[in-house]
């Protein structure tokens, strides 16, 4: 089935037919456990990333690319690796966020960040200090879907937790089932632009789909320039994972519209990892960039997609996972009063980060050639719908030998310490791929395009 999906997604992103034959993938079947086949996604996704990234501009044949699936699965589990100065930071999962019981089910909380936390908190009338405890014993009063929909408009992010049968019966469940597993249109006409010799991106993502999209994009050789607001600082373990290869900046969007402006000019991609609309008000609508910067790479990536009820809810990889059904799929104790399980790795947003990073090259090299602006879509329950639509591994309980991650890590010297990071998956004419530098720093690059300081 595997090669069957590296064909299909390389025909969804517009790939030159043939091509899918420059990929070789080695290792065991399967290297993830899982009720899904979530070995064979993985591959296909980052395995299009790696023929997007090393096609020929020109149209020839691009260069041979590899993949191990033990290397998959150590990358598409990347934050589980990560060490500073040689010691884990933890669970990158703050104890709130996880399955608490409801009067009527479960819902799955997150709130790794602290005014998601305070939102979940007011919602349930606790104070600014109450624990998982708390939280837990204020949750068995509510109805999963109740609480779901109060701390969603509480300023919060929480998932009810359904069956597949009861996600799709739901209009967002039947919104998410029509959207393109990666949206491809044209947002207005424009000349071909000229090749630049490294390709810019201008990062507006956080959390891990668009951070793997953009810091892939880094790997392969892309100036990368992500931009964090002053008010919402990113937690330091995300920025340890999320900015390998790339220049880090905090500008306030709100206040500086001319350098915004100035960072778009100069960009080739723009990759946005916000909610639908989130960030129209800075002018960043796809259809207002087409207008002032024909010819742009627009990518936007969020969780439920720009159509249906939930278009403009937030939502993460594990929110995701709960609503849709996978959680209860996963479930590997039938007894419904024990918290229903979870993907071996949090693939929706690996998979949808690798499938941007294939998309945007492809789009941009197709600009170079014939012209337009073009727009990718993708979204995290177009992801989970596509995983569950393909056929299921025979063994349930996917049972699966452990990986080494050893061999397919790196150290990484930052300004704050060492870190210990997987490397980028893949291989280029049989070469291994590394994180190219600068190192990690969030926050401390200016908010302009580095190269444009390069006297060379």
């Amino acid at each position: 089935m595997r090669d069957d999906l590296v064909r299909q997604l390389w025909t969804l992103l517009g790939g030159a037919a043939g091509e899918c034959d420059r990929l070789t993938v080695t290792g065991p079947t399967a290297t993830l456990s899982s009720r899904f086949p979530v070995t064979d996604a993985g591959a296909a996704a980052v395995g299009a990333a790696l023929l997007a990234a090393t096609a020929d501009p020109d149209g020839g044949v691009g260069r041979p690319v590899g993949l191990d699936t033990r290397q998959l699965a150590v990358a598409l589990t990347s934050e589980r690796h990560l060490l500073h100065d040689g010691v884990s930071p933890g669970n990158p999962f703050d104890p709130l966020s996880t399955f608490h019981r409801t009067a009527d089910g479960w819902l799955r909380l997150h709130a790794n960040y602290p005014w998601h936390r305070a939102a979940a908190r007011r919602v349930l009338d606790l104070p600014d200090d109450a624990g998982p405890g708390d939280v837990a014993a204020a949750a068995r009063h509510w109805r999963s879907e109740e609480l779901e929909t109060a701390v969603h408009e509480g300023g919060g992010v929480a998932a009810a937790v359904r069956t597949e049968k009861e996600w799709q019966a739901t209009p967002a469940g039947a919104a998410a089932a029509g959207l393109p597993l990666v949206g491809r249109h044209d947002l207005a006409d424009a000349p071909p632009r000229p090749r630049r010799a490294r390709t810019r991106v201008l990062d507006l993502t956080r959390v891990i789909a668009g951070p793997v999209a953009t810091r892939t994009l880094a790997a392969h050789g892309a100036e990368v320039l992500r931009i964090d607001p002053p008010d919402r600082p990113e937690l330091r373990t995300q920025t340890w994972e999320a900015l390998p290869g790339k220049h880090s900046a905090v500008l306030d969007l709100a206040t500086n519209p001319e350098r915004l402006e100035a960072l778009l000019a100069g960009a080739d991609v723009v990759v946005s990892g916000y909610r639908p609309h989130a960030l129209d008000r800075f002018g960043l609508a796809p259809e207002a960039l087409a207008a002032r910067f024909p010819g742009l790479v627009v990518v936007t990536l969020s969780a439920w997609g720009d159509e249906g009820p939930w278009a403009g809810r937030r939502g993460f990889d594990s929110l995701v996972q709960a609503a849709c059904g996978i959680g209860e799929t996963e479930r590997r104790d039938p007894d419904p009063a024990t918290p229903p399980g979870v993907l071996p790795a949090q693939v929706l947003d690996h998979a949808t980060g690798y499938l941007g990073a294939a998309a945007a090259l492809l789009a941009l090299a197709r600009q170079r050639r014939v012209g337009g602006t073009p727009h990718v879509r993708l979204a995290l329950a177009a992801t989970a719908t596509w995983l569950q639509s393909l056929p299921r591994p025979d063994d349930t309980d996917g049972g699966t030998e452990p990986v080494d991650a050893r061999p397919w890590l790196e150290q990484v010297e930052a300004p704050d310490g060492v870190l210990t990071l997987a490397s980028p998956p893949g291989t280029v004419d049989g070469t291994r791929l590394h994180w190219p530098s600068p190192a990690p720093a969030y926050g401390a690059a200016a908010a302009t395009w580095p190269s444009d300081a390069d006297p060379s």
